[in-house]
């Protein structure tokens, strides 16, 4: 699969509970959840350097419309749910456009 829309968030967890908005953000992953869509091509979470509490999430999907409808399921919005109290405020969005690169990751973290 191709990815024709992506975006990358950048959240700030309340102090200390860096590693939970990890955690949370991960379950994506999870058999049922959202980023195991055949549509998600790219769920990849990472933190800053320099402030633990600082993470970022990149997704690339097929479509925008394939993100928005796999985002209104119950999977996904369990895990939405499951964010709430963990982030210090809103996130910030920038939208991609993937082109092309590469990526391999580990198996767990």
């Amino acid at each position: 699969m191709i990815a024709h829309y992506g975006f990358q968030a950048s959240l700030t967890a309340r102090p200390g509970l860096g590693q939970a908005l990890v955690d949370v953000l991960l379950m994506g992953l999870d058999e049922d959840g959202p980023a195991s869509s055949g549509h998600c091509v790219v769920h990849l979470v990472s933190r800053s350097a320099a402030d633990p509490d600082v993470v970022h999430v990149m997704e690339g999907w097929t479509s925008e419309e394939d993100h928005h409808r796999v985002f209104a399921g119950e999977a996904a919005q369990a895990v939405v749910a499951r964010l709430s109290g963990l982030p210090a405020g809103e996130p910030a969005y920038t939208d991609h456009v993937p082109v092309h690169g590469k990526a391999a990751f580990p198996a767990a973290v």
